[in-house]
């Protein structure tokens, strides 16, 4: 676990550029792992800027490290391979998990080849990771913390941007970017005033996972 910094929280216009500036530097780390471990080039018929995700929130498991810490589980699913993507909750992360794993789907086995790396400044309102991930909805789950209570208003609703960086059979290498996805507000809690309520609006179509 990190150990949490007293800064002071920044204005809305300087969290907008510092998020948008984190999900830039995601593209960047993934694109230099591309470059570093060569990568296989996106099928010629897929717009990776396409790229279906979806996801929500839950309650976590407790940290042995800090268990009065409020733990927030984040699950996720792509349809198409990803080498990064950012975690963007309104509410500060004061700790995350730095090792992210995906599952099969269908058994929930781990998946060896789907992984990530993930940092960032603590507190924060950007985790960012890279690594490597194949699609086809394979799920992905990691955690991070913050000081409110998990059901507290206004609750936590993190929006979440994938990133993906491919290189060609020539060596030339193309980057893609989708989202924001909202992965909406905990699971599990009573309702509120604030109930419906999202970041992004919603179509009639919600994810299942």
């Amino acid at each position: 676990m990190e150990v949490p910094l007293n800064i002071a929280a920044p204005s809305l216009r300087r969290k907008a550029l510092l998020a948008g500036l984190a999900v830039l530097l995601v593209a960047g780390a993934s694109l230099l792992l591309l470059m570093l471990n060569g990568g296989k080039p996106a099928s010629a018929d897929q717009n990776a800027n396409n790229t279906d995700c979806r996801g929500h929130v839950e309650k976590g498991e407790a940290s042995p490290d800090d268990p009065q810490a409020t733990q927030v589980k984040y699950v996720f699913a792509c349809s198409g391979p990803i080498t990064g993507y950012q975690i963007q909750p309104q509410i500060p992360a004061q700790s995350m998990d730095t090792e992210i794993f995906a599952s099969d789907r269908t058994t929930g086995q781990v998946v060896g080849s789907d992984s990530f790396s993930c940092q960032g400044i603590i507190p924060s309102y950007g985790i960012n990771c890279v690594g490597t991930y194949g699609g086809n909805y394979e799920i992905v789950t990691g955690q991070f913390s913050i000081d409110p209570k998990l059901c507290d208003e206004p609750r936590v609703d993190p929006l979440l941007t994938v990133v993906y960086a491919s290189k060609s059979s020539t060596g030339a290498v193309t980057q893609a970017m989708a989202g924001p996805f909202d992965l909406g507000r905990p699971r599990g809690c009573p309702k509120s005033a604030q109930n419906g309520k999202w970041r992004i609006p919603q179509e009639k179509d919600q994810s299942p996972y």
